[in-house]
């Protein structure tokens, strides 16, 4: 098998770590969308999980140190369209989230979202013991993608990440 050079860029640039959720990948969280080649250059565009995502700046250091490090001259571009859906965590990354006692995100919602200013009802398991009996404990975690529950049952706290 011939590997070809835009193949390691996409390699290297795939195995880029999350700085918030290290357990994944860039590409298994789904905001690394393209890896092309312009001319001698690797351009890597990224979408962010939402407006203002302060892991952008390290997300967008992180790639070109380890492209640059790796021989190649890289360029990260930022694009918002589309926007990133949670939906878009692939099955490795979600697998990934509970062996490291994560619950995944559910379904994103579909259309257009109604605005409540009450906690969002979701259908979750323990990542733990797999309960279903889950505690809201705040609607904020410790990054602005997640929301902190307890398990009922093996009385763990839980950090899930939202679906968006």
């Amino acid at each position: 098998m011939v590997v070809t050079t835009l193949d390691r860029a996409r390699d290297v640039a795939g195995n880029v770590t999350d700085p918030e959720m290290p357990m994944l990948t860039l590409a298994d969280l789904g905001v690394l969308r393209t890896v092309v080649l312009e001319g001698d250059r690797v351009v890597v565009t990224i979408t962010p999980t939402y407006s203002g995502c302060p892991a952008m700046a390290t997300m967008r250091d992180d790639l070109v140190h380890r492209l640059v490090d790796a021989g190649f001259e890289a360029e990260v571009r930022v694009s918002l369209s589309p926007p990133w859906s949670s939906d878009w965590i692939t099955p490795a990354g979600r697998a990934a989230l509970v062996e490291h006692g994560i619950s995944p995100p559910g379904a994103a919602p579909q259309g257009p979202v109604r605005l409540s200013l009450l906690p969002t009802i979701r259908a979750l398991a323990c990542p733990r013991c797999g309960s279903r009996e889950m505690e809201l404990v705040s609607e904020f975690g410790p990054t602005a993608c997640t929301a902190l529950y307890r398990c009922g049952s093996c009385l763990e706290p839980v950090e899930h990440v939202k679906e968006i």
